[in-house]
């Protein structure tokens, strides 16, 4: 992994030099645009509305237009502001883990230690792990003002950017404000239904099946052609579909939980068989 960013936690009166680093990566397949006529590339130019010609990077600059004004806005002037001379982390709240509402995580970053002596990383991790609080941060990082959860990942200090108070919408549906009867044995079905699926969590057991079929497809047509259709590729398999039927809540919880109970049995049953064999 390459750093991205250079600094230091500013923990009251201590400071925590750190390295920063992307925590996530995307795997997804890149795809770009062609025409379909004749398969060449479609490439979008960056050209001046005012003399016409083709720009590159470094002849461009930011702005603001308020309808009848534009500002622009050089690199030297952004690099001007304070808040981006700052390689600061400040500390500002610690707060109880559970009090962050996910809605607001946004990216993910490792902190590694950037000093001779690691002890003052480790002391902020320890008392984030033997308190159960998240610090609460303000940074800048590519031009713009953060706010972010410092928090503990094994033995890594990480920090999660997080939206700002104003980013996130309020959830206000007519529908919702409808009162609806729900009935003693609904929710005890519901619950049985909820147990049925009730396991520990393992990120190791979910795959991108979009991503994977679509691997599939591209290596099929780079060995046969291009003359392989998707449902060739997939041997034309589709999911279960009950139709237009409807269901009431109760008959759908009730299937579903005898569903999940048979497909758990023959699991078990399949494991056990295996274990037979092997032995």
């Amino acid at each position: 992994m390459r750093a991205i960013w250079k600094g230091a936690v500013a923990f009251g009166l201590v400071n925590v030099p750190v390295k920063v680093y992307s925590a996530t990566e995307d795997h997804d397949i890149a795809l770009h645009q062609v025409h379909d006529k004749d398969g060449g590339r479609i490439r979008y130019q960056r050209r001046c509305e005012i003399c016409g010609e083709i720009v590159d990077f470094k002849h461009i600059d930011k702005a603001y237009d308020d309808g009848e004004r534009t500002v622009v806005l050089t690199d030297d002037d952004l690099a001007s502001l304070p808040v981006e001379k700052s390689r600061e982390i400040e500390v500002v709240e610690f707060v109880p883990s559970a009090q962050i509402d996910p809605i607001m995580f946004d990216r993910s970053y490792f902190l590694e230690p950037d000093s001779t002596s690691i002890k003052a990383y480790v002391l902020l991790r320890k008392t984030l792990e033997e308190t159960d609080r998240t610090a609460v941060v303000q940074f800048s990082l590519r031009q713009k003002s953060r706010l972010a959860a410092l928090r503990v990942r094994g033995d890594v200090l990480m920090l999660q950017t997080l939206l700002w108070n104003d980013e996130v919408r309020d959830a206000a549906f007519p529908a919702l404000e409808e009162k609806v009867r729900i009935s003693a044995k609904e929710k005890e079905m519901s619950a049985a239904l909820v147990e049925s699926f009730s396991t520990d969590f393992d990120p190791e057991n979910f795959s991108d099946d979009y991503q994977v079929q679509l691997r599939t497809l591209i290596d099929a047509k780079i060995e046969k052609g291009d003359t392989l259709d998707t449902e060739e590729t997939f041997g034309g398999e589709s999911g279960d579909d009950d139709g237009d039927n409807v269901l009431d809540l109760m008959e759908a919880l009730r299937r579903s939980v005898e569903k999940n109970r048979e497909k758990k049995a023959s699991a078990s049953k399949a494991t056990g068989a295996s274990k037979k064999k092997g032995a």
